[in-house]
């Protein structure tokens, strides 16, 4: 089973520490255990490569829309399919209206297992929309980096061919208006996600909801 290395996990629980130390985002009504961050990020412009083949220019390709982005790679045993399982099952909350202004975009930190193929054969297994982007470990690095995410380690290959690989475990959240202001740790859970999903969309609350704080 693939493990994240050690310092990498060292890494995270910091970098979770930190977070959690950060004001939640209560006050744009966004629900659920979103930590806000220091300063709200523009959506970005890059491009990577599709799992169709083709460009995929990330600005003008999800511009306007709930976006959901993390890094990540298919062979991971926890993080990565719990995070895009979670948000797949929440989703079903939402209108069909709002769904097709929501997307997922998944960025493969581990190339060289992460074919095109593999990339789009796994996000399929638990939403057939979600985007999957894949690019050389330079240019991922240096998308991390900019967006404040750990940079994926890579641990030594066993015998067989496998390695380890540790990663930023963060979900970032660009809204509607094309800011991030949230993101979402590891560990949230599904029911949780669904509460927060038609706010983070824009859907405004009932009266009801305003009081309860739930959606």
């Amino acid at each position: 089973m693939i493990r994240c290395p050690a310092r990498a996990r060292r890494a995270t629980v910091i970098l979770a520490t930190f977070l959690a130390a950060c004001a939640r985002d209560d006050s744009r009504g966004v629900g659920g255990p979103a930590v806000t961050l220091p300063t709200p990020y523009p959506r970005p412009s890059f491009t990577l490569t599709g799992t169709d083949g083709q460009p995929f220019d990330f600005q003008a390709r999800t511009r306007g829309k709930l976006t959901f982005v993390l890094f990540g790679y298919t062979h991971c045993p926890d993080v990565c399919p719990v995070h895009v399982a979670n948000i797949a099952a929440a989703m079903r909350v939402l209108t069909f209206e709002e769904r097709a202004r929501t997307t997922l975009v998944f960025i493969t930190t581990d190339p060289d297992r992460d074919s095109l193929p593999v990339l789009r054969s796994w996000l399929a297994s638990f939403d057939s929309t979600f985007v999957g982007l894949r690019g050389p470990v330079e240019d991922v690095t240096r998308l991390a980096a900019s967006l404040q995410v750990a940079a994926a380690m890579f641990g030594a290959r066993n015998p067989d061919g496998s390695y380890e690989v540790g990663h930023g475990a963060q979900v970032i959240v660009w809204q509607p208006d094309d800011t991030a202001r949230v993101i979402y740790p590891f560990g949230v859970r599904q029911a949780e996600w669904a509460e927060a999903m038609p706010r983070l969309v824009g859907r405004t609350p009932t009266l009801i909801q305003r009081i309860t704080g739930k959606s």
